[in-house]
């Protein structure tokens, strides 16, 4: 009985979508296989329990374009910048050796023309990433093999289109000199498009446009447009308008974001699954069990296919001196054949060697989609085994490094007053903590004991609710408190010694007239009344926006004892949001920042200027831009790091700075307790946490006069 109510059809594959990874992990099966194999039986040549029809052909390019799409926007640019080269060489010898096994193995053992066996050469030089999801849910993407592999796939499809697409031509009398021409020409003014004129526009759209569900639209909008123009103008895959639009995005769709949990959820729930189980039901098993050619054939092409990619693998590897699980991981992801066979076996089918005779013959066809389904599952055992062993080394390299160095005690506390900045203010936060520690956030509203009503309490619920609903969409833990108290400044002071928070990040206070202070007597309270970090925020555009970050480090920063904790914040932000950063500081505290940035976040491209006229902020305002970033690091009175001229930085960003987006940081001086963080370097000055008032203003009066 075969299904046809798309109802029916639809509750079927989301049963599959449902209990196939149930059924095949007791099995030991990756769920990639899984739903392979579900397809295959309920495809029409085994069960013939579903029928093909439009909404697979749909559902299935939407689920490939977005295993492509998520494979450039979870790129690390920087990543991919340092490894272009060996993504080519990869790209280069993952091509040409499978494209050697199978003409030889087409000519000479199979007994194929010249014609089939290059087309059978060009489905085994291509390959597609589906097995790249599941480097996703180990969080691997930004292993350098990942990216070499992305690459490769690029470099490698590209490659074997184009050679088909010459093909095409020599045999259709069409590829000639001017063909060509406007083919690369039509390439050119598609990339251009692509990283010239496109950006501009999502920028526009996403500084004017908040609204989620309006970013999910567009984004898919985005792919689609990129998608449909790289197929129909420029005659390549559609498939590689889907990467070239996660590349453009990839700036704008921070990691932590929302909009990525979205994105990431709708197609691993829906799209993805569809798109596999559509590739199982076109899987014919049946050759294998009515002829031995058939087997014959299969095993020629599989045996070829599969040592052609794990031979190109190996050599790289080696070439590259990469590890043995980077290198199986390597193989994993260039073994599978799906979206770009499949394109290149309907060009075969339609390409005919002489009238009434087809490129591509029955034979061919079976073994090919065969060769489809086994080096799929082949690609998802394989893929499965290396991300865990890569999984496993980095963990094992990451509690090594945690026993020789302490534990970083991050638990971030976010005052909230007003529900159009909570969004600002929990993004900022979600972006500085670290994803790996995976400890939740603290929100808290206070309420004026003088002022508690009805209202109060509904506008802090609102404060709370904004914040509680952003966090869950970023799947971030946050716990929600409300407080009520005489004193705002003491209250939260209070809150965070009971609650052990490491550091408080607060909005910049709006001035309501004239006499208000830029900081306003709130955030001033807390900074003459507490020792451990304080972050003050304001961005003027979306986050999602930045380009560049821009630090101002004032001199001897490095004895601070919260020297390395800010940094790592700063730092974290800059990872998310894929922008370079720019220190302004002394020489010597770049001889601790920058060896410091390349060894804990190495991708992100840190530079730093020469700038010890800490009295002249100012200066740095022809350097800020709209869409930077501008992190002043400051220090309280009496700290190693502070002198008299930081008294006028309010006044002064302010008076230059008033349309900037800011951050400004006051480190952590509060004395350390066991275990408390404190990364390796520098041995903090003993007047960073000295409490006593005679001290303090020695130490300020030596700093100020040296």
């Amino acid at each position: 009985m075969t299904i046809t109510d798309p109802t029916w059809t639809f509750f079927t594959v989301l049963c599959i979508i449902l209990f196939a990874p149930i059924v095949f992990s007791r099995l030991h099966i990756p769920n990639l296989v899984g739903m392979i194999l579900a397809g295959v039986v309920v495809g029409k040549h085994c069960t013939g329990l579903l029928q093909q029809d439009v909404s697979f052909e749909l559902f299935g390019k939407v689920g490939i374009y977005f295993i492509m799409f998520l494979a450039g926007l979870e790129m690390d640019m920087q990543n991919l910048k340092q490894n272009r080269y060996s993504g080519v060489l990869f790209g280069l010898i993952t091509t040409l050796l499978p494209f050697l096994f199978g003409f030889f193995s087409g000519y000479s053992l199979l007994q194929y023309s010249v014609p089939a066996s290059l087309l059978l050469a060009c489905i085994f030089a291509s390959h597609t990433l589906v097995s790249y999801t599941i480097v996703g849910r180990y969080g691997m993407t930004h292993d350098v093999s990942v990216t070499v592999s992305v690459l490769a796939t690029v470099f490698a499809l590209l490659s074997a289109l184009l050679f088909l697409a010459a093909m095409a031509g020599v045999l259709e009398g069409s590829g000639d000199a001017g063909f060509w021409a406007l083919f690369v020409g039509k390439i050119i003014l598609y990339i251009g498009f692509m990283f010239l004129l496109l950006p501009h526009g999502v920028r526009y759209f996403f500084k004017r446009v908040t609204e989620p569900i309006m970013q999910f639209t567009f984004t898919l909008a985005v792919v689609f447009l990129s998608a449909a123009i790289a197929k129909e103008f420029c005659g390549l895959e559609a498939i590689f308008g889907a990467f070239l639009s996660g590349l453009v995005l990839n700036r704008f769709i921070p990691a932590t974001s929302p909009l990525m949990s979205r994105l990431e959820f709708m197609a691993g729930a829906l799209f993805i699954p569809y798109f596999l189980i559509g590739v199982g039901m076109m899987i014919n098993v049946k050759p294998l069990f009515q002829s031995t050619h058939a087997i014959t054939v299969v095993i020629i092409m599989v045996v070829a296919s599969t040592l052609s990619k794990l031979l190109a693998a190996i050599i790289t590897r080696r070439l590259l001196r990469y590890n043995a699980a980077q290198g199986l991981m390597m193989f994993g992801l260039t073994e599978a054949h799906a979206a770009g066979a499949l394109a290149m076996v309907i060009v075969g089918t339609q390409l005919q060697v002489e009238p009434g005779v087809p490129l591509m013959n029955g034979d061919i066809l079976d073994g090919v989609v065969l060769t489809i389904l086994i080096s799929c599952i082949i690609s998802g055992i394989v893929t499965d085994q290396a991300a865990k062993a890569l999984k496993l080394l980095k963990d094992t390299t990451a509690a090594t490094r945690r026993d020789s160095t302490p534990q970083d005690d991050e638990k971030i506390l976010i005052p909230v007053n007003n529900p159009a900045t909570v969004g600002t203010i929990l993004r900022t936060a979600i972006m500085m903590r670290n994803p790996k520690l995976n400890r939740g956030l603290i929100c808290m509203n206070i309420i004026s004991d003088s002022d508690l009503n009805q209202l109060t309490r509904q506008h802090a619920e609102d404060c709370l609710g904004a914040a509680a609903k952003l966090a869950a969409a970023a799947d971030v833990p946050l716990q929600t408190q409300t407080r009520l108290a005489v004193n705002f400044a003491t209250a939260t002071i209070h809150a965070m010694n009971e609650n052990d928070a490491s550091e408080i990040l607060i909005g910049l206070h709006r001035k309501r007239h004239p006499s208000d202070s830029f900081f306003g007597s709130y955030a001033q309270s807390l900074i003459d009344n507490m020792q451990r970090q304080l972050s003050i925020v304001h961005l003027s555009i979306p986050a999602n926006t930045i380009r560049k970050i821009i630090v101002a480090v004032p001199p001897k920063a490095q004895y601070e004892r919260g020297y390395y904790r800010w940094i790592n914040r700063v730092a974290r932000i800059a990872e998310d949001l894929t922008c370079t950063m720019e220190f302004y500081t002394t020489d010597d505290t770049a001889r601790t920042l920058i060896p410091y940035m390349q060894q804990r976040h190495p991708s992100v491209a840190a530079t730093y200027e020469a700038f010890d006229l800490w009295a002249d902020l100012p200066a740095l305002r022809h350097e800020v831009h709209p869409d930077h970033l501008l992190v002043v690091v400051t220090a309280r009175p009496g700290s190693i790091s502070w002198n008299k001229s930081m008294a006028g930085i309010p006044r002064q960003l302010e008076k230059h700075f008033a349309s900037t987006s800011l951050l400004i940081i006051y480190p952590d001086q509060q004395e350390s307790a066991p275990g408390s963080y404190l990364a390796n370097g520098p041995t903090p000055h003993p007047s960073a946490s000295a409490d006593n008032p005679i001290t303090r203003w020695l130490s300020r009066w030596i700093t100020e006069s040296v």
